[in-house]
C-alpha cells in the first residue's frame, strides 16, 4: 500500500466512522440542526482532546505527526471496536507488516484437511489472507458450487460474491453475507499495508463491479464476525446457518468459515438429506 493510499484509507474510515455517531451516543447535546449525519469533526477533536484544526489534517489524510496515545483516544471517541482500532493505528502509524507469502498458494496440512472433511454436514470453507479460497468439503460445494469448477484465479470469495449470480439467488440477506466478509476482507488490508495485491484487487473488482464500492465504503472491520444467513437453495429448500470465522494459528494465515445450521430450524435434516442425494447421483 503506497502512502498515498494508506492516507486515503485512513481519512474515509475517520469519516465513515464518525458519520455512524450521534451526539447522544457520545454524551453532547445535538446542538441543533445538522447539515450532514453523525458528529461534526470538532466534536471528535472535542472527545479526543485535540484541536479541531489537528484532527481535520488527520481526517483530510495529511501526512502528520500521530502518536499512539491520541490514536487510542480517537478510537475511543468514534467507539471503534478491537478490529477496528488495530486498523486504526495500522492505517495511522504505519507499522510495519509481516512479508507477503501469498503468492504461492498455500498447502492444507493433513490434519486440516482431515477436519475439513469431518465437518460433513456443516459447509466449510478454507481461505487464505487474501480471502482466496484454498479449500472446502462437501457440504460446501453441494450448498455453494463446485469450486474445482471455478479458475483458480477466480477462486475468491469476495470475487465470487460480486461476479457470480449464483451467490445472489442463493442467499436471501446477501447484503448481510458480502458485508461480513469484506470487513475480514478489510482486516487483512489493513494489516499487510506493504502487500500491492490489496489496492490490484480493489481496483479490478471496482472497475468490474461498481456496486463493490458502495459496500466498502461502509468501512466495515471485524477479523471474526457471527454472521446469520438465510440460504434458498435450488434442491434443499430454506436453509438457516449462523457463520462462525476461525483462524488457523500459523504463518499462513488460513482461516476456516463454518457453517452451523442455526438452532431451531430443520437445517441439518436438510443438509443430511442434500449430502445424501449428492452422493447417490
Amino acid at each position: 500500500m503506497s502512502n498515498d493510499v494508506r492516507l486515503t484509507a485512513l481519512s474515509e474510515f475517520l469519516k465513515t466512522h464518525r458519520a455512524k455517531l450521534q451526539p447522544g451516543e457520545v454524551g453532547l447535546p445535538a446542538g441543533g440542526r445538522r447539515r450532514t449525519p453523525g458528529l461534526r469533526r470538532e466534536e471528535v477533536a472535542q472527545l479526543s482532546g485535540v484541536s479541531t484544526t489537528w484532527y481535520t489534517w488527520l481526517e483530510q489524510g495529511r501526512d502528520i505527526t500521530v502518536s499512539a496515545q491520541v490514536l487510542d483516544r480517537i478510537a475511543f471517541a468514534l467507539q471503534l471496536n478491537e478490529d477496528e482500532r488495530k486498523y486504526l493505528f495500522m492505517l495511522a502509524l504505519e507499522q510495519p507488516t509481516i512479508s507477503s507469502t501469498a503468492d504461492n498458494p498455500p498447502m492444507l496440512s493433513p490434519a486440516i484437511s482431515l477436519i475439513l472433511n469431518e465437518l460433513r454436514y456443516f459447509p466449510t470453507i478454507v481461505s487464505d489472507r487474501r480471502c482466496n479460497i484454498v479449500g472446502w468439503n462437501q457440504a460446501a460445494a453441494g450448498v455453494f458450487m463446485d469450486f474445482e469448477l471455478v479458475p483458480i484465479e477466480e477462486r475468491n470469495i469476495i470475487w465470487l460474491l460480486f461476479t457470480r449470480k449464483e451467490f445472489k439467488t442463493l442467499a436471501a440477506n446477501w447484503s448481510d453475507f458480502v458485508r461480513g466478509f469484506l470487513a475480514i476482507f478489510r482486516s487483512y488490508y489493513g494489516q499487510y499495508m506493504g502487500d500491492t495485491w490489496y489496492s490490484d484487487f480493489i481496483e479490478k473488482i471496482s472497475n468490474e463491479k461498481p456496486e463493490f464500492q458502495h459496500f466498502w465504503h461502509h468501512n466495515d472491520v471485524n477479523s471474526a464476525p457471527e454472521v446469520f444467513i438465510e440460504f434458498r437453495h435450488a434442491k434443499a429448500g430454506k436453509m438457516l446457518f449462523d457463520l462462525t470465522s476461525m483462524q488457523i494459528q500459523g504463518h499462513n494465515d488460513l482461516r476456516f468459515s463454518v457453517y452451523t445450521p442455526s438452532a431451531n430450524s430443520d437445517t441439518e435434516t436438510k443438509m443430511r438429506q442434500l449430502m445424501r442425494k449428492l452422493e447417490q447421483e
